[in-house]
């Protein structure tokens, strides 16, 4: 390698590469971002060699004191890439190179980018799991601190955008807070499994100098190391994993994100935004758009595809470190950052949101939501479900027919389900009284959400 040289390889080539397979090949515009990671590992490798002799202690002092030098010039914004510098890897040995002559290239013994890059990488996706995970908690205490505030404020349920039963407001932004636990636990389950050290795996089939993986695993902070060196370098399960627990992520957020959208609607009142997480419109004036709502919902799309295309890049390929694998960055890149766009500001708007608590009621209010009470007191009272469904289903057919809710029938017709039902049937339509019997764990219940609030504070504080 000459100076000014960022290439790894070249010397069995009469020539250099030609301008557009270069373009091509270079990398360092997105694997820049693994600088910290790339010298980290750097700094383990040299006290390696120094260990088994191929440094020595002035020469180990000197390259660490120059990859620390190195790491302040990135934090500053300063490190001095070169367009003929093909990735990271190689602008940083260019720069060694450039400050400490012939022992800057030392430093390459005993390794090789197939590993180096596996080793920043599963560095990198580690420290993403954990920022990921701290962005869920701040969404998941949004939601906690509005379910406690609403513990006991009326709300309708619905299955298939139809009212169903009446619920306390508190349960749907609870079903949130436990979605985003799955979220967050398959986030955490990836880290764990990317929590491997790779360094000593060499290109393919390890090193013969004595370099020791235990040592570069302690070092790194890994919890242990890979078992083999092939599976090492050509293995991408671990993107593969973080990537599909975002995309599931992804999911969960824009159904959130779809919730607010509808909530905020003229049709359903349900939910005002704050002014700084609404937009208004370019050319109608009273317009308050729910665009954090919405963008949550689109950017989804964005994290499914990240997944997308890193599935079809690894499908086909033969063992064990191929060019293709250079692709695996970015996706994974772009799905930590839109992940970790969308959860502050998914939690800011829930923490800014203003409930209706007259619109609510009113929409749990609609008696027609608690036919299945009707039917379940009618099992009480000896009737077989079967037979108890259609019944009310007639009583539901005949309010219908009359224009009416169910508690404007009169008490001769609700009779004909059964005698005992007329005296009743004020209790079974009072939506409070309704929310009151599902008492169970995981019921609607004030006190059983109650309960329910206190164990997901418990969940939450576990990811913490």
């Amino acid at each position: 390698m000459t100076k000014g040289d960022g290439r790894l390889w070249g010397a069995r080539f009469g020539t250099g590469p030609e301008a557009s397979a270069w373009a091509l090949g270079v990398s360092t515009h997105f694997d820049v971002r693994l600088w910290r990671e790339d010298l980290a590992g750097s700094r383990a490798h040299a006290a390696e060699l120094a260990r088994i002799g191929v440094l020595d202690a002035a020469g180990h002092a000197a390259i660490d004191a120059a990859l620390v030098r190195c790491g302040e010039l990135f934090a500053a914004g300063g490190f001095p890439l070169e367009p003929t510098d093909e990735d990271l890897h190689g602008a940083i040995e260019r720069w060694l190179v450039e400050e400490l002559g012939d022992l800057g290239g030392r430093l390459r013994a005993g390794r090789s980018r197939n590993d180096q890059i596996v080793s920043d990488l599963r560095l990198w996706s580690m420290e993403a799991a954990d920022r990921v995970v701290a962005a869920i908690v701040g969404l998941q205490e949004a939601l906690l601190d509005q379910a406690e505030a609403h513990l006991d404020w009326l709300a309708p349920g619905y299955t298939h955008l139809q009212r169903a039963q009446p619920v306390v407001l508190a349960q749907p932004l609870l079903a949130f807070v436990w979605m985003l636990q799955r979220d967050a636990e398959r986030v955490r389950d990836a880290r764990g499994r990317t929590d491997r050290s790779v360094l000593g795996s060499g290109a393919v089939a390890g090193q013969t100098l004595g370099l020791d993986p235990e040592r570069y695993a302690d070092a790194l902070g890994f919890a242990g190391t890979i078992e083999n060196s092939i599976d090492a370098t050509a293995s991408r399960d671990f993107v593969l994993e973080l990537a599909a627990a975002l995309a599931i992520l992804a999911t969960t957020l824009s159904r959130l994100g779809e919730e607010l959208v509808l909530w905020s609607t003229s049709e359903f009142g349900f939910v005002r935004m704050g002014d700084g997480f609404t937009t208004g419109s370019s050319m109608m004036p009273q317009k308050r758009n729910p665009d954090v709502a919405e963008l949550a919902r689109g950017k989804s799309g964005r994290v499914i595809g990240s997944l997308t295309a890193l599935l079809a890049l690894v499908k086909g390929l033969p063992l064990a470190y191929d060019r293709d694998l250079q692709e695996d960055k970015e996706p994974l890149f772009d799905a930590v950052d839109t992940v970790l766009l969308v959860l502050p500001a998914l939690a800011g708007a829930i923490g800014s949101a203003v409930f209706d608590r007259e619109r609510l009621a009113a929409a749990a209010s609609d008696d027609f939501a608690l036919a299945t009470d009707v039917a379940e007191a009618l099992v009480l009272l000896g009737v077989p479900f079967r037979d108890a469904h259609e019944r009310v289903g007639r009583l539901v057919a005949a309010a219908e027919e009359q224009g009416t809710a169910l508690a404007g029938l009169a008490d001769d017709v609700v009779a004909h389900a059964h005698p005992d039902l007329p005296a009743r049937w004020a209790a079974l339509l009072d939506p409070q009284a309704a929310v009151a019997r599902r008492d169970g764990r995981g019921g609607t219940a004030v006190e059983a959400v109650r309960s329910q609030l206190s164990r997901a504070r418990e969940a939450v504080a576990t990811l913490t």
